[in-house]
């Protein structure tokens, strides 16, 4: 087994809010400026920071987890994804002792640059606190002494007196540099991540947000002092067992083709889902609904991911020639996976907030309600409580659900795809049905690859079989 020169720097934090995005995207647009390839990563199933770093570094971003997927296939999805970048920046996830359990690290910041052997730079908030910034620090560096925390950036300094104040404290007192600093300034804030954001970037309108965390942490971080940082972190060594290893796939046949939807509307999806895909032999064919674009006749599958229609409701509403294309294509058998915003998009109505109903494509019989408050989050394994598309009855993945609306089932006794166990216990969730899987849960392929196997073999028995009855 080889070992990989891969530098490196996880950005933690000591709780949510204290700025570890801000800080990432302003690194990010910095070394990007310096003609620097940057690799951007999050530690969780997040999909809203990855989008931030995509469109900043211009390399899809990708999901580092130790509870959705095996720690081995973690480390090699950091090892794929950063190859040929000069630098990876590691955002975390809450504070960076926070994860799946309470009384582990397991899941955690922590976790993953420990299993990655990455030094780590800590964001401390110091709005109201001077030497108090150093007892902060000194209780992160030995909570889990493991853990590396390599350097500081300090955020919400009121002046530079007062970024002087915390970094002498911290230096003496933790014996580690305080690498840099950014002002109190609300103009550097991230906007709210949930609604409209991802359309928001594709028309460009967060570039200047962009540039100018760029221009602060030019002035304010020792982004030297970063690069000397992570070029120390050490080789790693690759697993023993791949994710990734070439399968040997069907070439008697033309690849069966995944229709999947991808536009502002529906765009929640992790890259590994695609990769493993691929990787099997799907041919990845992406199409826009909200532009009218209908699924590609010569489809063998349909995918739907996770997004934002809610935001969209009157023109999917509106676009009756690509529901049309979507019912037909259910009816007629195609192999058909929703998850979330897809879910929602298949159901008979949807309304918003404020009570306005929207017709939706109407294959599932059920109604989408918004909500003002989130109504689920949290990771997720599910067990299928019959045979389905991806799993088999009794068979298990794990995955995440993050959404802000109930569903009605109009039936007594719905099809439920999973029982999904998370925090708060067990529940039926889903909608299965001849070929058609659907659920609020985002499934990880990677914690169940067996899923994209069986997916793609039923794609390819349904084309024959249509084929031959054509």
């Amino acid at each position: 087994m080889s070992k990989k020169k891969r530098p490196r720097l996880v950005i933690a934090g000591t709780g949510s809010g204290v700025g570890k995005t801000t800080v990432t995207l302003g690194l990010m647009a910095a070394f990007a400026r310096r003609l620097k390839a940057v690799q951007g990563f999050k530690i969780g199933p997040d999909y809203i920071d990855p989008s931030y770093h995509t469109v900043v570094t211009g390399r899809p971003s990708r999901n580092l987890d130790t509870w959705m997927m095996p720690p081995e296939h973690m480390k090699e999805i950091f090892l794929r994804g950063s190859a040929g970048a000069d630098l990876s920046l590691i955002e975390g996830v809450m504070g960076m002792y926070d994860g799946k359990d309470p009384l582990s690290d397991e899941g955690s910041t922590a976790d993953i640059a420990i299993r990655l052997e990455s030094p780590v730079i800590l964001v401390v908030n110091i709005h109201s606190m001077a030497r108090s910034a150093a007892a902060v620090v000194l209780g992160y560096q030995r909570f889990t002494p493991r853990v590396r925390v390599a350097g500081v950036i300090v955020n919400r300094a009121g002046s530079e007196g007062h970024y002087r104040l915390a970094k002498a404290a911290i230096e003496q007192e933790c014996g580690i540099p305080v690498v840099g600093w950014l002002k109190r300034d609300e103009g550097l804030a991230i906007p709210e991540r949930h609604l409209g954001l991802v359309p928001a970037m594709e028309r460009g309108e967060l570039d200047p947000l962009f540039e100018t965390l760029a221009d602060s942490v030019e002035k304010t971080v020792d982004l030297e002092a970063l690069l000397g940082l992570a070029e120390e972190a050490p080789l790693l060594e690759e697993g023993s067992q791949s994710l990734f290893e070439p399968r040997q796939v069907s070439t008697e046949e033309a690849p069966p083709v995944i229709a999947v939807a991808r536009d502002a509307a529906f765009n929640f999806y992790y890259p590994e889902n695609f990769d493993l895909l691929q990787l099997y032999g799907a041919e990845l064919r992406f199409f826009r609904p909200l532009e009218g674009e209908e699924v590609p006749e010569d489809a063998d599958g349909l995918m739907i991911g996770g997004g934002f229609p809610e935001e969209f409701t009157d023109r999917l509403a509106r676009e009756e020639r690509v529901k049309e294309s979507v019912r037909n294509a259910i009816k007629k058998g195609l192999p058909t996976f929703a998850e979330c915003g897809g879910y929602m998009y298949l159901c008979e109505k949807l309304v918003t907030a404020k009570g306005k109903e929207y017709p939706m494509v109407g294959v599932i019989p059920a109604t989408v309600q918004m909500k003002g408050r989130l109504a689920a989050l949290g990771y997720r394994e599910v067990r299928a409580l019959s045979d389905t598309i991806l799993l088999e009855k009794g068979e298990t993945a794990r995955g995440h659900e993050f959404h802000y609306s109930s569903l009605t089932h109009h039936q007594p006794h719905p099809p439920f795809a999973y029982e999904s166990q998370g925090r708060r216990g067990l529940h039926s969730e889903g909608f299965a049905k001849e070929n058609l899987l659907a659920g609020y849960t985002h499934l990880h392929f990677a914690s169940n690859p067996l899923m994209v196997k069986r997916w793609l073999e039923l794609c390819r028995r349904s084309r024959r079989k249509f084929d031959k009855n054509v």
